[in-house]
């Protein structure tokens, strides 16, 4: 197919760069990002220890640098919201987060909640979809968005989970590198089949190595033997490990001239946020990213 011309700024994931967030901001500006997705979990991000007044000078730092926000993260790790003894306090750190995000001049919160069960059924869902729909009732009221990044179940199961909320206050951060990585779901399908809840999107690619992998040998799953998600472990298995690999952008199995038609049909016009998971070199692969990212521009 003709290679699209995309209407999206470009993004970097500031934490990508394993510098520490001052310095991560130069050096997204340096490789020529529109703007950054900044994670808002611990340390001095978390919201619990910025001062109404360290928000502000942050906020106009990154104006300064010519940079805004495309999203935060607020990814609180473990089970995500499967586990329901967690669960009161993960909504509550949820929120401040948003709260953050709409002082920092972003409505976009990506999270993952945990992998939703197939049986609806069951105890499981039914804390996810409690937790869920808390969480997106509150986004609503603030017009913000609490975005679920895709890759733990096929597309058209997280759409199902999604339209039992009733809103899209919870909604979707589109990761096409977990699709192919993982389940083997088509991130173009994927696109059409999730329409009316993207709202943010990663720019990653990835192989898939195995044939079969189960999701919750990756992202964990309340009461399976495997341990709960943790990125550096991630980060291992898509460096190094033998079932699937992230590599540079253009060089996986993501359809990069289909995927970012399929953004173009929706009317999708937002971010592609870079995000490079493995730990050598990602500076040069990131630059290399927004390079190939901008050969999709005018």
């Amino acid at each position: 197919m003709s290679k699209p011309i995309m209407p999206n700024k470009i993004g970097v994931i500031v934490d990508s760069f394993r510098v520490g967030v001052r310095e991560g901001l130069v050096k997204a500006k340096n490789v020529g990002a529109d703007g950054v997705q900044i994670y808002a979990v611990h340390g001095e991000m978390d919201p619990a220890n910025l001062s109404a007044s360290a928000r502000k000078e942050l906020k106009d730092y990154i104006e300064s640098l010519g940079l805004e926000i495309s999203a935060l993260v607020g990814d609180l790790g473990g089970h995500g919201f499967q586990d329901p003894a967690e669960n009161a306090a993960k909504i509550e750190k949820s929120k401040r987060i948003m709260e953050l995000g709409l002082e920092l001049g972003t409505n976009i919160v990506t999270t993952h909640i945990g992998i939703v069960p197939e049986d609806r059924n069951s105890r499981v869902y039914e804390t996810m979809h409690n937790a869920c729909l808390e969480l997106s009732t509150f986004a609503k009221s603030m017009n913000a968005f609490f975005a679920i990044e895709t890759g733990p179940e096929p597309s058209a199961h997280l759409k199902s989970f999604l339209d039992g909320l009733g809103s899209n206050g919870v909604s979707v951060n589109f990761d096409p590198a977990n699709m192919v990585m993982v389940t083997g779901d088509d991130p173009v399908q994927g696109v059409y089949n999730l329409k009316d809840y993207i709202v943010h999107t990663h720019a990653k690619d990835g192989i898939k190595l195995a044939e079969f992998i189960d999701p919750r040998d990756v992202y964990g799953d309340f009461g399976y033997e495997a341990p709960a998600l943790d990125h550096d472990k991630i980060a291992d298995m898509a460096e190094s490990g033998e079932k699937f690999r992230e590599v540079p952008l253009g060089e996986g199995s993501v359809d990069w001239p289909a995927y970012l038609q399929a953004l173009k049909d929706i009317g999708y016009t937002g971010y592609l946020t870079i995000e490079r998971e493995v730990k050598a070199n990602p500076e040069a692969d990131i630059k290399l990213a927004v390079d190939f990212l901008k050969t999709f521009r005018a």
